[in-house]
């Protein structure tokens, strides 16, 4: 659906080139994604509490980094598999279905999408463990981990395109670019877009064009790692 009415606000139907489709997938998955892995693991430790199954769990001869780890492995997992799953789904779809893009470049381009799609939800999942950790009620951690999804996905940019916009452009051009790496949905859109051209760009994302994909897959890496260390550290101390 995608891949045929991506451009439909600028009047074409159909499949109009790569580009066009990874940038509506990304728009897509860069809401759906973060709110899924929020949803699904936002409970994994205070839930647990709530329910009295903690205590049983924190009998066994398990350490606290192993059972928040399994919780991730299995969580991760779940993301991992419908992520490529359903992605490489609406791939073989586009290859079937159009002949206007050659089978290397759209295996390249859905391949990182799904890594990053991936490394996206699982940073999500580490965001969603710290906050499970620190709350002391369900309810809380799910007023939370909204709050979280809606800070990263739509008021971090908005934030940053009305300062654009306050300043004229004409202030923090150079360092501006460096502060996108620290919202995962932003880096995630980066790697896609990376490859393409800069009219696929769009928003404040369109100022950090220029970052090349290793570095911004090492720093969905690194979203991935630093919320889980610290989801350990919380749960630790709880």
């Amino acid at each position: 659906g995608l891949a045929t009415f991506g451009a439909a606000a600028s009047g074409q139907v159909g499949f109009t080139g790569l580009a066009t489709t990874i940038a509506s997938l990304a728009s897509l998955a860069v809401f759906l994604i973060p709110l899924i892995a929020l949803l699904l693991a936002y409970d994994s430790i205070v839930g647990e509490d709530e329910q009295g199954t903690l205590l049983l769990l924190l009998t066994y001869p398990l350490s606290r980094l192993q059972l928040l780890a399994g919780k991730f492995l299995g969580h991760g997992a779940i993301l991992a598999v419908s992520t490529t799953l359903g992605f490489g789904l609406a791939g073989l779809v586009i290859g079937i279905g159009s002949d206007k893009v050659a089978t290397g470049p759209l295996v390249a381009a859905l391949g990182l999408f799904i890594v990053s799609a991936t490394l996206l939800g699982w940073a999500f999942v580490g965001i969603a463990y710290v906050i499970s950790a620190g709350a002391s009620e369900k309810s809380r951690a799910a007023g939370l981990a909204l709050v979280v999804w809606f800070a990263f996905v739509l008021v971090f940019d908005l934030g940053l395109l009305g300062f654009l916009v306050a300043t004229g452009g004409a202030i923090g051009r150079d360092w501006l670019p460096w502060l996108l790496l620290l919202n995962p949905a932003d880096v995630f859109r980066l790697a896609n877009l990376a490859g393409f051209d800069a009219n696929a760009t769009a928003g404040p994302v369109s100022i950090g064009a220029g970052f090349p994909v290793p570095l911004l897959l090492a720093v969905q890496g690194a979203w991935v790692l630093a919320p889980f260390a610290l989801a350990v550290w919380r749960f630790r101390r709880r």
